[in-house]
């Protein structure tokens, strides 16, 4: 499993904390590969196999992805057109995000290089 970094909090103890989301992490790691395992993004991104199928599936509710069939595993198709759903942000779509992240923009692999 992915370790997080820890900040020192006021007392002395330590506190876990990233900028992204458990699903902001899902959405990039299927951006990535988007025929990986369940259980390979949730290694990934340091939650349970159950925790990942649960933000896949809110992912998929929210319009975020599509699972399809392929054989006997999945293939996920990102929507880069999504838009965030904080009000703050809600302007921006996700797939700025993942440019910043993914290897190659989710959902247009024949995009001009």
């Amino acid at each position: 499993m992915a370790t997080m970094a820890t900040t020192p909090v006021e007392d002395g103890s330590r506190r876990n904390w990233t900028f992204l989301t458990n699903h902001g992490h899902v959405l990039l790691a299927i951006a990535r590969n988007p025929t990986a395992r369940l259980r390979d993004v949730a290694d990934e991104v340091g939650v349970t196999e159950r925790a990942a199928q649960a933000i896949v599936a809110d992912l998929e509710a929210g319009g975020y992805l599509r699972r399809t069939r392929v054989g006997r595993r999945n293939e996920y198709t990102i929507n880069p057109k999504g838009r965030f759903r904080h009000p703050a942000e809600a302007d921006q779509q996700v797939g700025a995000l993942l440019a910043l992240f993914a290897a190659e923009p989710a959902g247009d692999a024949t995009a001009d290089r």
